[in-house]
């Protein structure tokens, strides 16, 4: 009897392949990287290939091992990163341009263009989002406008267009399938997210046509089956999709209306589960879909805060400044001063995320004296990682009017001790940590697990999360006034 899912976590900068068995457990993953392009400042792109090449050269590594066999496998799980574009030719599978990567700034005339002409209020109705280059739509619309020959391919259907789990389940099922899931979708500004469809208003505004588009399904369910995939035998459900961050809140099982979590990546992502009814923010933060359990399961939505450079400020120091040789050597560098000392670091080093939304931000590095030492600057980084947080989780809790729950964490940087300190203190909440921290890919498992009945219902899920550590708060409120009142000086002179 097939007893293990089979994950695929594709990320920005590579893609895992996970085996977990029917406890839960994660037996293993591996996990290869693939080139990332930056052809003009500010673009940046994904061969489609490339990607495809490193999920398949995981499949393959994660049935060396011989946990299991190919046949053992009785589902497979997709999460992915979200806003990403591509197009590819129906005929044969094979990419019409580069894919255009979420952190990528090329649309962003056009949006401010949308925005003059007053689309925002319409835009943020139906879909929950802001009027940004994030988002995808602006993304295929440049895709279909600039590549050659697009006008004919369109005429004769060989069109297909999506974010990458869509793209993965084409390849995975030969051609058969093009389809998404809801969480996905609505991160393209197309999707209406209180239907759950194609909005044709706001495909004419973004001029994409619908029949390129997938069908749209829920997150856990069968959506389709391998075919033709080199190591997997046919046949095998496609049976859980969704986008990384709202994988990672499946994954923390932050099932009741009030539950969030954070997930330190190459950005800094708080989703908070919001229950059946979309609410509406007044404070920059996105409305989402969280996900979709079968065909007639209710549609669950969340509210979302995202910080476009968390990790990615760590890689900085490592490679621009050179400060560190190693992105884990920062938690030592930073724990050798007693705090910040004045120092204050922006990282809009691709303008900001929520609640700012200002693509045209700049980095700041401020309050530098004479006795400044790196370990001020790697402090001064942890804490900009941390209160970024802080915006993010104060607008929605101005949203929601109430306090936020303790927050669960997960991501490489959540194994920091010293910045999930910081992240509790200036919060002002305490911090769970879980023993599974790979929980992208344990959302991925859960939902395609669910989709087979491998799992009856998300109270059996609950049952398998455990807590590693809690962090609790160690600052007076005083000192976290003080601290954020120095951080928000430091923010303006970025949002000039």
């Amino acid at each position: 009897m097939a007893k293990f899912i089979l994950a695929i976590d594709q990320g920005t900068t590579g893609s895992t392949v996970a085996l977990m068995d029917a406890k839960g457990k994660l037996r293993s993953s591996v996990n290869y990287e693939f080139p990332q392009l930056y052809p003009k400042p500010g673009w940046v792109e994904h061969r489609p290939t490339d990607i495809w090449a490193s999920v398949e050269k995981g499949i393959r590594a994660i049935f060396r091992k011989k946990i299991c066999k190919p046949g053992d496998i009785a589902a497979i799980g997709i999460t992915n990163q979200r806003e990403t574009a591509l197009l590819w030719d129906r005929c044969d599978g094979q990419p019409l341009n580069n894919a255009i990567v979420w952190q990528c700034r090329r649309t962003t005339d056009f949006c401010e263009s949308l925005k003059s002409a007053g689309h925002e209020k319409l835009v943020k109705r139906k879909s929950g989002l802001v009027l940004d280059p994030y988002f995808s739509a602006s993304k295929f619309r440049w895709l279909l406008n600039n590549t050659p020959g697009m006008a004919k391919l369109l005429k004769s259907g060989r069109v297909a267009a999506g974010t990458i789990d869509s793209y993965l389940i084409w390849q995975l099922s030969g051609g058969d399938t093009h389809a998404t899931d809801v969480s996905n979708a609505s991160r393209t500004s197309l999707m209406n997210i209180n239907t759950g469809k194609w909005d044709k208003q706001l495909l004419e505004l973004f001029e994409v046509p619908e029949q390129i588009l997938p069908a749209i399904g829920p997150s856990s369910g069968i959506l389709g089956h391998t075919r033709g995939v080199k190591g997997l035998p046919d046949g095998i459900p496609i049976a859980g999709v969704a986008g990384d961050q709202q994988s990672a809140l499946f994954g923390q099982t932050c099932f009741a209306a009030g539950d969030a979590k954070c997930t330190f990546g190459t950005g800094s992502f708080i989703l908070m589960n919001t229950g059946s009814e979309p609410v509406q923010s007044k404070s920059g933060l996105l409305t989402t879909i969280a996900w979709q359990l079968g065909d007639k399961g209710k549609t669950v939505y969340a509210l979302e805060g995202g910080a476009f450079v968390c990790g990615a400020a760590v890689q900085w120091l490592r490679d621009g400044l050179k400060i560190i040789k190693r992105a884990p050597d920062i938690e030592a560098l930073a724990a050798t001063v007693a705090d910040h000392d004045g120092v204050e670091f922006v990282p809009a080093l691709t303008g900001l995320g929520a609640p700012h939304w200002a693509p045209e931000a700049r980095g700041v590095l401020a309050g530098l004296t004479r006795g400044t030492e790196r370990g001020h600057i790697a402090r001064a980084t942890l804490d900009a990682m941390a209160l970024q947080n802080a915006d993010i989780l104060g607008a929605m809790e101005k949203d929601l009017g109430k306090r936020m729950k303790p927050l669960r964490v997960d991501g490489g940087a959540a194994a920091n001790n010293l910045l999930m300190q910081i992240q509790a203190d200036v919060l002002g909440r305490k911090l769970i940590r879980p023993q599974l921290v790979e929980t992208t890919v344990a959302g991925a498992c859960y939902l395609a697990g669910l989709g087979v009945g491998m799992w009856q219902s998300p109270a059996e899920l609950r049952e398998i999360w455990q807590v590693e550590r809690e962090f609790k708060v160690e600052m007076t409120a005083a000192a976290r006034r003080k601290r954020l009142n120095l951080w928000h000086k430091a923010l303006g002179r970025a949002l000039l």
